[in-house]
């Protein structure tokens, strides 16, 4: 009697659950990343393959996404306005949460691989990773902000959408290359990859990229969190120092 419930429960998991048509084996060329002192970038490749357990299904192309975010924050977005010929911060809108780096790679456009409701219930484009909920009463045209911190991002590449980035071989070997600039906030970094047809996801895998500080770096950012104090003095020498020795070199230069 025993054996019967524990076999159909069984059959009843498999029904609730019934198995993906296709899956995701995934790698990474690394999954940790040092910032030290002389770190200029990296490059992460990522790499895996669609497994099936049957012939792949008819209709809808086949495409990747993949997927990095940095850690999320709150940021303070202020507009600048020019008044009596200088310019000055006007309105500010506190974005709830945005990742401080951010890169959507993809096999094929954006617009061929993923329709508007998928992107809207798993938050795969840059606008859908940030979250603004609401902004004072007083602002107009809230949104600008956030299209704001988005372009500023994107010229600094901390933002990227990267099109027909992934390569896709045979419908079932891909690889993508994804950048992290020099300046990245220490952190897990969330890695999505989305498998998807006719637009829908049908399959999804998550990992995370660890991003630390090592060496002198992660001395002085210890440095600056448990005595700041004496991270202020160490700071001020260093500066006056700096000062003292380009007055001696231009005084050298002059004689």
């Amino acid at each position: 009697m025993t054996r019967l419930f524990h076999a159909l429960a069984a059959l009843i998991l498999l029904a609730a659950h019934p198995a993906r048509a296709e899956e995701i084996v995934l790698g990474l060329s690394q999954a940790e990343v040092s910032i030290s002192t002389n770190f200029d970038g990296s490059e992460i490749l990522v790499y895996g393959a669609v497994k099936r357990d049957a012939p792949p299904p008819e209709g809808g192309k086949l495409g990747v996404i993949v997927t990095v975010s940095g850690p999320s924050k709150p940021v303070l977005v202020r507009r600048k306005e020019r008044r009596f010929g200088i310019w000055i911060n006007t309105d500010a809108v506190e974005v709830d949460r945005a990742p401080s780096y951010y890169a959507v790679v993809t096999s094929a456009p954006l617009n061929e691989v993923l329709t508007r409701v998928e992107d809207l219930r798993h938050k795969i484009s840059i606008p859908r990773a940030i979250r603004s909920v609401g902004a004072p009463m007083n602002i107009a045209n809230a949104a600008l902000f956030t299209e704001a911190l988005i372009r500023i991002r994107t010229r600094t590449d901390q933002y990227q959408v990267i099109e027909e980035g992934v390569k896709l071989d045979e419908d079932t070997l891909f690889r993508a290359a994804v950048r992290l600039p020099a300046a990245l906030t220490e952190g897990d970094y969330a890695t999505r990859i989305f498998l998807t047809r006719g637009g829908e996801v049908v399959a999804k895998y998550d990992t995370v990229i660890d991003v630390r500080k090592v060496g002198l770096e992660r001395w002085l950012f210890n440095l600056s969190r448990e005595n700041a104090f004496l991270y202020g003095v160490m700071s001020l020498i260093i500066a006056i120092g700096a000062g003292w020795g380009a007055s001696a070199i231009f005084t050298a230069l002059r004689r």
